[in-house]
């Protein structure tokens, strides 16, 4: 009997990694935008966590270079304009599985339900899931949409949309993720078991204990 209903991913560094040069992408970026670079994509990561929400991609990217923009010191009117540089350049289809990803979606596919709880819009994260190929891999498959009442994780909302979608209780169900703050807090909070997978990114504070801590999703079978 497997140990769990229901097993829920992320996406982003938790099934799938942007193969874009990350520099090279924020470098061009700033380019054209006719500005001198003021941060690096690690304080791009760094800045995530502090973000107010937002409705759409565009509007996270602003978020996103207004906070970085303000921690350097830099007039953060620029941030329009790189948020609309950025995703010019970004390529959604450019993505890759991280170690052990794909085996282990099929091996949760194998145990039960699958679902997927993912902080990113509805039409950017679908083109990465076509360009894996895994499209209709999931049961259930939840984006951030604020206009329907999914914020991002931590928030509430993603889980209790995914749990109610895949008709599970969160006391038989795993979330499996790579951010302490939204995958690892969220999935405590709603009481599902949670596993981290550390890329080695994720350099916070440790207030978020996972279940499970897996160096790579190639060790998934072991937990589930």
């Amino acid at each position: 009997m497997a140990a769990y209903d229901a097993i829920c991913f992320d996406l982003d560094m938790t099934i799938c990694e942007s193969t874009q040069d990350a520099a090279g992408l924020l470098a061009s970026t700033f380019d054209g935008a006719d500005c001198e670079p003021f941060c690096t994509p690690a304080d791009l990561r760094a800045a995530v966590p502090d973000l107010p929400t937002a409705e759409t991609d565009r509007e996270f990217y602003e978020h996103l270079f207004t906070e970085v923009a303000g921690r350097a010191g830099v007039d953060a009117g620029v941030a329009p304009t790189l948020a609309r540089e950025y995703l010019e350049r970004q390529d959604p289809t450019a993505v890759a599985f991280r170690p052990g990803a794909k085996a282990a979606l099929e091996c949760a596919r194998d145990l039960g339900r699958v679902g997927l709880i993912t902080n990113g819009g509805r039409q950017t994260q679908t083109e990465k899931l076509e360009a894996l190929g895994i499209g209709d891999a999931f049961d259930a498959r939840v984006f951030t949409e604020p206009s329907d009442g999914i914020h991002p994780k931590p928030s509430a909302a993603p889980f209790e949309r995914a749990l109610a979608d895949l008709g599970v209780a969160s006391d038989a169900a795993i979330h499996v993720g790579d951010s302490l703050h939204a995958d690892i807090a969220g999935a405590n909070a709603m009481g599902l078991d949670s596993a981290w997978v550390d890329t080695g990114r994720d350099d916070g504070p440790r207030d978020h204990e996972p279940t499970y801590e897996l160096a790579s999703l190639e060790s998934f079978e072991t937990i589930v």
